[in-house]
């Protein structure tokens, strides 16, 4: 774990409706979901309500889900998933780490099912699931590796 940063990470599966929130302690051990932010009328709510809980929760940086398909190519919700993320970057000024997303809304379907949501708790939760299986992941492979995932995202 020589090369691992210390440091609190927030983790977004930004989707067309909700934005999933995962974070995990400084020393990177375990992602936990945090909350779920609703999208609506040019974002500028989910936005600010973003805003505060990086400034409440004054991370290192942010890890967000890259959508792609099978083939690893970037699907069409790419671009306005990098939009939002970019108006959050320019508030914050935050690096943003874009690391593969794939399956994680059908592992975080999968792990709410075994603990016995039924569907309906399921939609509630799904995306700041999805969230922790992202940031998860991404701990696992910097302290694997030495370095951290991801691409940083373009500010423009």
């Amino acid at each position: 774990m020589s090369g691992f940063r210390r440091g609190r990470r927030l983790a977004l599966d930004v989707g067309s409706v909700r934005v999933g929130v995962a974070s995990c302690d400084p020393d990177g051990i375990l992602a936990t979901p945090l909350t779920t932010v609703r999208r609506s009328d040019g974002d500028a709510a989910a936005l600010d309500a973003l805003s505060a809980l990086i400034a409440e929760h004054s991370p290192l940086e942010l890890v967000a889900g890259r959508p792609t398909s099978l083939d690893g190519e970037d699907r069409a919700a790419a671009d306005t998933a990098a939009a939002f993320l970019r108006a959050l970057a320019a508030r914050t000024e935050l690096d943003i780490r874009l690391v593969d997303e794939r399956f994680t809304t059908v592992q975080a379907h999968g792990m709410l099912r075994s603990a016995g949501r039924s569907s309906r708790q399921r939609r509630e939760i799904v995306d700041s699931v999805a969230a922790v299986v992202i940031l998860q992941t991404a701990l696992d492979a910097e302290k694997r590796s030495g370095a951290p995932v991801g691409d940083v995202l373009a500010p423009h």
